[in-house]
Parts: C-alpha cells; sequence; structure tokens
C-alpha cells in the first residue's frame, strides 16, 4: 500500500510538471512574439492587419494607433483600440462595400464671380465578427503623443503544408 501512494504521488508531480511547463511555454512564445513586433514597428512603423508566420505558427495581426489627447482616459482609449482591431479584422476577412458620392456646388456671386465648392460622401459597410482578437501589447509611440496597440489572433493553419 505504501507503494501506491508513493506512485500516486510520482505521477501526479509529474504530470503536474508537465502542465507548468507548457504553460511557462505558452507565455515565453507569447513575450518573443511581442518584443519582436515591438522592435519591428520601432524600426518601420505600420498599421492594419498583417498575417505573419513563424516556423509553426501563423498570427493575425490588427496595428492601430489613437492620440492619446483626443481621449479622456487609457480605459476609453482601450475600448476603442478592440472596437477599431476588430472591425480592420473583420473587413480584412469579410471584405467591405464602398460607396462613394461626388457634390458639386456652384454658386455665383453679385461680380459675376463663382465659387465650387466639392463634398465627396465615402461610406463603407462591413459585416462580420472575429473572435478572440487579444491585446498582445501597446506601448507609446517614440514622441509619447500617440499609443499604439497590437492585437492578435493566432491561426488555424499549418503552417508547415504551405
Amino acid at each position: 500500500m505504501k507503494n501506491f501512494w508513493r506512485t500516486h504521488l510520482i505521477i501526479t508531480l509529474c504530470l503536474f510538471t508537465n502542465f507548468v511547463a507548457q504553460a511557462q511555454s505558452y507565455d515565453a512564445e507569447r513575450t518573443t512574439l511581442m518584443n519582436f513586433l515591438i522592435r519591428m514597428y520601432n524600426n518601420t512603423p505600420f498599421e492594419g492587419v498583417r498575417i505573419i508566420e513563424d516556423y509553426e505558427e501563423a498570427y493575425l495581426l490588427s496595428v492601430l494607433t489613437l492620440e492619446k489627447s483626443k481621449y479622456p482616459n487609457e480605459s476609453t482609449m482601450n475600448r476603442v483600440a478592440s472596437v477599431k482591431a476588430m472591425s480592420q479584422a473583420s473587413r480584412f476577412f469579410n471584405g467591405s462595400n464602398i460607396t462613394s458620392d461626388l457634390i458639386i456646388r456652384t454658386s455665383e456671386k453679385s461680380d459675376n464671380s463663382s465659387d465650387t465648392e466639392i463634398i465627396e460622401n465615402i461610406k463603407e459597410n462591413s459585416v462580420g465578427y472575429v473572435k478572440q482578437l487579444e491585446l498582445l501589447t501597446n506601448f507609446p509611440t517614440k514622441n509619447d503623443k500617440n499609443q499604439v496597440y497590437i492585437f492578435c489572433k493566432k491561426l488555424d493553419i499549418d503552417v508547415e503544408q504551405k
């Protein structure tokens, strides 16, 4: 009976160690990806949706920059960033419908000259939703006026088969 409990304890410890090692592996991968993207952004700033691949995984990135002075607090800015990131990703996956109207108004003045006013209305509609888009990191730009947000989603693509 004593050997049963000893064996049971050893098996439990081995399983627990395995779970902890996997959790640390995910966190280390995420930190490595985050540091790589920050270096990449600081070298050449970019925005929008991108797909990046490493040796084993593919990720969808939604990168955007918000001006800090336009938002009353950090919570509001974080929520706006989240909504904009989901909107960018949705347009990437599902496309969008863009319509444009051009209005030209000409009015004549009393001195026989005319003023021309050109108004262009652009409307974009997109339908869809992207699940599991998580905030990977956010950081201030070099001039500290803007905040950069990088959202990430692991894609279910087998990179090795490509």
